[in-house]
């Protein structure tokens, strides 16, 4: 059975199909079930069009063996077959092909007529007509120029090219479907803390290259001895009875270092890398998962296609540029736990600072896009333009003062975007408002504080939309009436079209004694209502 949202995805995804040529993006969240709506995507289409070949495709086998096996719990009997090297089986012939990349790069011929290809993690596709995917791609269409592609990914943009949708990429648009906080609201998701650090990790001349770290640069930096007793003996401090810490680090060195140093404190670890063997592999995961191995150290494999629900701490000493990177880390905690309602993330290493909570992520800019000025500095003894990076004014051989080195550190960030400010509310003014951007109706309520210098608070509640925002606002003003003393069930048998009934109904209500907000661009939400001292 799908979950509203995931219905809704794939009705979302025809409506897309019906009004427009080309190949669409879903964007959907980590946790959100991919898996899962691909499966119905795929059962739905070959029982409609008999006739329709789809091939699923992927990078790692753990997403080959996933999807399948959530194909095979859809449709008893589906007429699948997987194409995989590394699982060890290359069935073609049936309607449905799961593959990984690497085996049918080359394999267009063999594949012959394909109606649908399906990408999962698809920001990995080149933005440049070159790679695996990108020459796949061009053959099918050579075979069937009606191919369609759909994209698959949690995190829409490749660092130093923008969105995947920026030219010349192979997707025109993106479908957002569902968000982050519908999924925590709904229980699908748990949420993530973050705390500030003492141990601070420092990029100070760690060169880039393509935008990124220079993984050996920055592995040299971050991996001394120093650093890995720091941050340990803080995440010991910090983690009090939390079951399963994840360690993403900087390079293979570093992972195995901070592993021994765990081991060293009496913490139960294990590391995992490209390096480590595939029977080694399985084994390690399956001893942290069933909790034998409290904290796990790894090296830019356990991202995608990995998935330990208990995880309660994750430990970030991998300072990165990539903004997809830093929400693939930060997803590995957002699984629903068996024993407790968070994942704590400790950021060592800036990440939430260079990148935004993760509700909220700026994608990163394309390369050469930038059309500012170069910057420059101005010499203090002769008042010349400089270049930014000279050392000594070439105008009157003034010597600039040495730059200040700058570190990367947790300015007491709130990973999900939902830290918030108290006030304390003296009234509140309920009234019928009309959007100026779409011209529809909705609830609106402001609330007033003590303190007159203070601005009014307002919230929008959309009671009349149709979906998820209108499904919220109807369960947030519910919820209102019966705090407030007017009552949810006299309040809605006036019927919520009438929206100025409602406002003269909730002005007699007991407005909260505080509120919990947070700045949302150029509106409020507000966090939590508060009517108890």
């Amino acid at each position: 059975m799908l979950r509203d949202y995931q219905t809704r995805t794939i009705n979302q995804l025809y409506d897309w199909f019906g009004k427009h040529k080309g190949n669409p993006c879903l964007v959907l969240p980590t946790g959100s079930g991919k898996s899962h709506i691909v499966a119905a995507l795929c059962k739905d289409a070959v029982q409609k069009w008999p006739e329709t070949r789809i091939l699923m495709l992927t990078h790692v086998k753990e997403l080959i063996e996933q999807n399948a096996e959530k194909m095979r719990q859809h449709w008893a009997g589906a007429p699948l077959g997987i194409y995989s090297a590394g699982i060890g089986k290359r069935d073609l012939g049936e309607p449905i092909t799961f593959a990984g990349i690497q085996s049918v790069r080359t394999k267009s011929a063999l594949l012959g007529h394909i109606d649908l290809v399906i990408v999962d993690e698809c920001h990995l596709i080149s933005h440049e007509n070159e790679g695996g995917y990108r020459t796949l791609l061009a053959e099918l269409k050579a075979i069937n120029p009606e191919l369609r592609v759909v994209g698959l990914t949690a995190t829409p943009y490749r660092l130093g090219h923008g969105l995947i949708t920026d030219k010349p990429a192979i997707f025109d648009d993106l479908i957002e479907p569902v968000s982050i906080e519908e999924l925590i609201y709904k229980g699908y998701l748990s949420t993530l803390r973050s705390k500030v650090t003492t141990a601070k990790l420092d990029t100070t001349g760690v060169k880039k290259r393509g935008g990124e770290f220079i993984e050996s640069e920055l592995q040299k930096a971050v991996d001394t001895k120093k650093n890995n007793h720091g941050v340990v003996e803080e995440v010991i401090r910090l983690a009090g009875d939390r079951k399963s810490w994840l360690f993403f680090c900087a390079g293979v060195n570093h992972a195995k270092n901070v592993s021994i140093v765990l081991r060293d404190q009496g913490i139960q670890s294990a590391c995992i890398t490209g390096e480590t063997p595939k029977a080694d592999r399985e084994r390690i995961i399956n001893e942290f998962k069933s909790g034998k191995i409290k904290a796990l150290t790894n090296a830019n494999v356990l991202t995608t296609g990995f998935d330990a629900p208990n995880i309660d701490l994750i430990a970030m000493l991998r300072p990165t540029m990539s903004a997809g990177l830093y929400v693939q880390m930060a997803g590995r905690g957002m699984r629903i736990k068996d024993h407790i309602d968070h994942c704590l993330v400790l950021d060592f290493a800036g990440v939430v600072e260079t990148h935004g909570p993760i509700t909220a992520v700026q994608p990163p800019k394309k390369a050469g896009s930038g059309t500012g000025e170069a910057p420059v500095k101005v010499c203090t003894n002769c008042h010349e333009l400089c270049a930014i990076s000279v050392k000594v004014c070439p105008c009157c051989g003034h010597e600039f003062p040495a730059p200040v080195p700058k570190a990367l550190v947790l300015r007491n960030d709130d990973i999900m975007g939902l830290g918030a400010k108290d006030m304390i509310v003296t009234g509140w003014n309920w009234r019928k408002h009309i959007s100026k951007t779409s011209g529809k109706e909705m609830l609106a309520v402001s609330y007033y504080s003590k303190n007159l210098s203070d601005p009014s608070i307002t919230e929008y509640l959309p009671l009349r939309h149709t979906g998820y925002a209108g499904d919220r606002a109807v369960g947030e003003l519910a919820s209102m009436a019966n705090s407030s003393g007017v009552g949810s069930r006299e309040l809605f048998a006036i019927g919520v079209t009438k929206l100025d009934e409602i406002a003269r109904y909730m002005n007699h209500g007991q407005p909260p004694k505080a509120i919990e907000y947070k700045k949302d661009g150029k509106y409020f939400r507000i966090i939590k209502r508060k009517w108890n001292d």
